[in-house]
């Protein structure tokens, strides 16, 4: 029998209040290049950001969202993400998630529920420390996309996740950088880079979960 969402968001819940796999976590899908790689920015000065593992049930199954930017960002342009953006004015990390969940696409805070945070994930090449949060709604929520801020959105379940054989390796060219990049191979859309290490952080949580 599939898990409910209910029952699976109390139980994440739980999960988020101990100790996180963080970095451990991370490294599954690390990009590794044949040279350094000198990055412009540290942790001496990131600017915070926050993003939106939002789960809902659909189809007998549980869902969260990913969006495909467009060419027209400042950064990460033609990526696909998590809802969220840049930290703004005195709001919290999470009011932030949630702010830019609802404009990117459209979706009511009234409707999300929060479950607590991952561990935040360093961006060298953008200088920003990204804070995932991770809500849910009791139902699929209804969306509208912003045009300007994303291309595409989609969503993949968390059967996709956990599946053993999702997840590989590609030989890249990064900037002038050989690399190889892991990806996450979902149906819908390739997840790679600061997604993919979040992801990868939920994906061992899910894993303690429902194994």
């Amino acid at each position: 029998m599939p898990i409910k969402i209910n029952d699976l968001a109390l139980l994440i819940k739980e999960r988020l209040q101990n100790p996180l796999p963080g970095n451990e976590a991370h490294q599954m899908t690390r990009i590794k290049t044949k040279t350094e790689v000198t990055f412009p920015n540290t942790l001496d000065t990131p600017t915070p950001a926050a993003v939106l593992i939002l789960l809902f049930p659909f189809r007998d199954k549980i869902e969260f969202f990913l969006t495909k930017r467009t060419e027209d960002v400042e950064h990460h342009k033609g990526q696909v993400s998590l809802p969220g953006g840049i930290q703004e004015n005195n709001e919290s990390l999470n009011e932030t998630a949630i702010r830019e969940t609802k404009e990117e696409i459209g979706i009511d805070p009234n409707t999300i529920i929060h479950l607590g945070s991952l561990t935040p994930f360093f961006i060298p090449v953008t200088g920003y420390i990204v804070h995932p949060f991770i809500g849910w709604c009791k139902e699929k929520p209804l969306t509208q996309v912003h045009d300007a801020e994303v291309h595409q959105l989609f969503s993949a379940s968390i059967d996709e996740l956990l599946d053993k054989t999702n997840l590989s390796n590609e030989e890249w060219n990064i900037r002038g950088y050989d690399a190889i990049v892991p990806i996450y191979n979902f149906k819908k859309c390739n997840v790679w880079g600061a997604t993919a290490a979040i992801l990868s952080e939920f994906k061992w949580i899910l894993k303690e979960i429902v194994n």
